[in-house]
């Protein structure tokens, strides 16, 4: 939306308060909210959430809330200001989403739509007591509902554990009250509470990271792929081909080639637009997937856990500290993305080309082709940064392998609970570990992180993915550009994840 064109939707809106029946002295008291997006689509939304999130700073994220409409889901900024003030708001927030090349905000009435609820079950300072209880409660609920059971931070600084149902009121209490059946052995209570966009601080995903760093069973082998009898002359061009290093999983890179030449002639992947894809099996050390794996690529927020290498690089080496504060901007730029985070981070690290050249010099075996030149800007507008697919996966490879400094606390950090275009809104079982950053601008989407879903047996079988879509030039409707593109890296998620599946009986 132009400047112009917001300009007029202000006109509008004090037009109306003029025009109106009721005149402007009502109409100076009546409320108003920003609204961002309406799709039908829930994973949709939240996908864009995620995004208006990394780019306004923490006082605005906190107020964006999900509501609902009918069979419709948006975002909105939740302040139920007069017209006045909801202008200001307007105003502000269009310059942010302008600058971040997305598409504007518009004012409504705080009126037509319905908070969401989500399943409570406690409520306390104590956030390890919690935790104690959430490990009861996913093993007694299952998987389907463990998916969605986080602990959150409140505003009063107590801790709440909750099951993200983002239901409407008559609903959510239908499900509190046979949770509470179910749970009463354990003497487990139920409420609901209304979703607020709480602070997670614990989830499946951090669960699951715990179980990895106690259990033993995690890093034995996988079975071995499902291999039908072959003739000598073909165990012979086997052989042959092992010794080119050809993958053992190259059908599934011609699978993946199939499916973006198809999306582009469907028009669903733009001429400008370009790809890249990686596969790495951790579990067997060989490449499965490599299309455009050397091409440089904006890095977007897929830069930030390179930055915290070189930050706790320099941990290990005595020269910063990693306390408290650290602690905190390392969650905030993993999990939430933050920008300032980030900042703050790299400027204790000594800068973007300090970054760049540490990581270059100490760690030349990953990477091969990186560039950190700019603090991330407040917009969230940064195209300057940039790298290589094989760069993601050589550094994804060594998180896993346990050769980075302060890797374990790394890994920690990747599988707080988020969302990401590699696990969520795909289907690959529930239960599977996720370490992952998404990355986005207005040019780019992207994922990069490592999965380690079940096996029939009991085990887990790793394996690394990087997904980039990158354009030359701003789409005219962002949004959709970016929820179709985030759907493209699921459908390329899913495509190896059943090829896995048929190889090594995974789940």
């Amino acid at each position: 939306m132009s400047c112009l064109q917001s300009i007029v939707r202000i006109l509008l809106l004090l037009i109306l308060c003029f025009v109106s029946n009721t005149g402007i002295g009502l109409c100076a008291v009546e409320r108003y909210d920003l609204v961002y997006i309406w799709d039908t689509n829930l994973d949709n939304v939240l996908d864009y959430k995620d995004r208006l999130e990394e780019i306004f700073d923490d006082k605005v994220s906190k107020r964006l809330k999900i509501v609902g409409k009918g069979n419709e889901y948006g975002i909105i900024y939740d302040t139920n200001n007069n017209v006045t003030n909801i202008i200001h708001d307007f105003t502000s927030h269009g310059e942010i989403l302008r600058k971040a090349g997305l598409d504007e905000a518009w004012a409504v009435k705080d009126e037509g739509y319905h908070e969401l609820y989500n399943v409570s079950y406690g409520l306390g300072p104590n956030v390890e007591e919690l935790k104690k209880t959430y490990t009861k409660i996913y093993q007694h609920l299952g998987e389907d509902v463990g998916k969605n059971l986080f602990i959150e931070k409140t505003d009063s600084n107590n801790y709440t554990l909750i099951y993200r149902r983002r239901g409407d009121q008559r609903s959510t209490t239908r499900v509190a009250r046979q949770h509470a059946k179910m749970l009463r052995k354990i003497k487990v209570r139920t409420s609901i509470t209304r979703e607020n966009n709480n602070e997670v601080v614990y989830g499946e995903s951090s669960l699951l990271n715990d179980t990895k760093n106690t259990d033993e069973t995690i890093q034995v082998k996988s079975d071995p792929p499902i291999v039908a009898k072959e003739s000598p002359n073909k165990k012979k061009a086997a052989i042959n081909s092992a010794k080119k290093e050809i993958s053992v999983s190259s059908g599934v890179e011609r699978d993946v080639e199939r499916l973006i030449k198809s999306l582009r002639k469907k028009g669903l992947i733009r001429g400008d637009e370009r790809t890249g894809w990686m596969v790495y099996d951790l579990q067997n050390d060989k490449p499965v997937v490599d299309i455009n794996a050397d091409i440089l690529f904006q890095a977007a927020s897929m830069i930030k856990p390179f930055v915290a290498l070189a930050f706790f690089h320099k941990v290990k080496h005595g020269t910063l500290k990693y306390g408290p504060k650290s602690r905190r901007m390392m969650e905030a730029m993993i999990q939430r993305s933050s920008n300032s985070a980030t900042n703050w981070v790299m400027k204790q690290a000594g800068g973007p080309a300090s970054c760049q050249q540490l990581l270059r010099t100490h760690y030349p075996q990953i990477f091969k082709n990186i560039v950190i030149s700019e603090y991330i800007p407040a917009s969230g507008r940064t195209y300057k940064n940039s790298a290589i697919p094989a760069d993601y996966i050589r550094f994804l490879k060594s998180l896993w392998n346990n050769e980075l400094p302060y890797g374990k606390e790394l890994r920690r950090v990747m599988a707080l609970p988020g969302r990401d275009r590699l696990y969520h809104g795909t289907p690959i079982p529930q239960g599977t570990l996720v370490y992952n950053k998404t990355g986005s601008t207005a040019h780019l989407i992207g994922d990069m992180g490592i999965l380690v879903p079940k096996t029939r047996n009991g085990t887990r079988h790793p394996y690394a993915i990087v997904g980039i879509i990158e354009r030359s030039s701003r789409p005219s409707n962002y949004s959709r550009w970016m929820l179709t593109r985030s759907n493209v890296i699921r459908q390329v998620s899913t495509l190896v994840y059943k090829d896995m599946k048929k190889k090594y009986r995974l789940l």
